[in-house]
């Protein structure tokens, strides 16, 4: 566990509209839901989960973890989820300078994340650090600071900010790369045949 409290934030709002819509985080692969596969590898790495999902939360029930929805008005997309983890954070634990957040639809996140990241922003200076792999910059995988949150209240109501690498391009950054092989860690199951690969993977994460 890191020596400062970090709270995980499961993003498990998007519409799926590749999927026909629905809550994709609840598809299966390898006899688990996406969700509770990331909830396996964060929960570790972290004080406390909390998932952030519009609509009826009952249907996380069984996650046992607590549900808030945006404070943004419409689907403001990630940035509008990412508000309201930090000011979930802020008002329950106070304590928390913190905030990892994750994908719901991001089943095999690294085991080494939350560390990997507050080492990297503690030792650049950083205000916000982000994943990457391969070519590619996984700007909603990020630690953020509780304190950034009411400059990300204002981008987002103020200027109709909704990029979250807009956002974060205003920060000092850490980038931090994990290799994309044999799998990358960040594969996230977008489509039908993206989940067929993620049941390949997890059969072979699995033994």
């Amino acid at each position: 566990m890191i020596a400062h409290p970090v709270i995980g934030l499961i993003l498990a709002g998007g519409l799926a509209r590749r999927m026909g819509g629905g809550d994709k985080p609840m598809r299966m692969i390898g006899g688990k839901t996406l969700l509770a596969r990331v909830i396996d590898r964060l929960a570790p790495q972290c004080d406390h989960l909390v998932l952030n999902a519009n609509g009826d939360p009952r249907r996380f029930a069984a996650t046992h973890l607590p549900v808030v929805a945006d404070s943004i008005e419409g689907f403001a997309g990630p940035l509008a989820g990412i508000l309201a983890g930090l000011d979930f954070v802020a008002s329950r634990y106070p304590k928390a300078e913190l905030m990892v957040s994750a994908a719901g639809d991001c089943p095999f996140l690294p085991r080494d994340l939350v560390s990997r990241l507050v080492a990297a922003r503690s030792a650049e200076s950083a205000e916000i650090a982000v994943a990457a792999s391969g070519d590619e910059t996984h700007h909603t995988i990020a630690l953020w600071p509780v304190k950034l949150r009411e400059a990300l209240r204002h981008a987002l109501t103020q200027e109709n900010i909704r990029a979250v690498h807009r956002f974060t391009a205003r920060h000092r950054l850490a980038l931090v790369a994990w290799p994309a092989t044999p799998f990358d860690p960040f594969f996230n199951a977008n489509t039908e045949a993206d989940l067929a690969i993620a049941e390949q993977i997890a059969r072979d994460e699995d033994g």
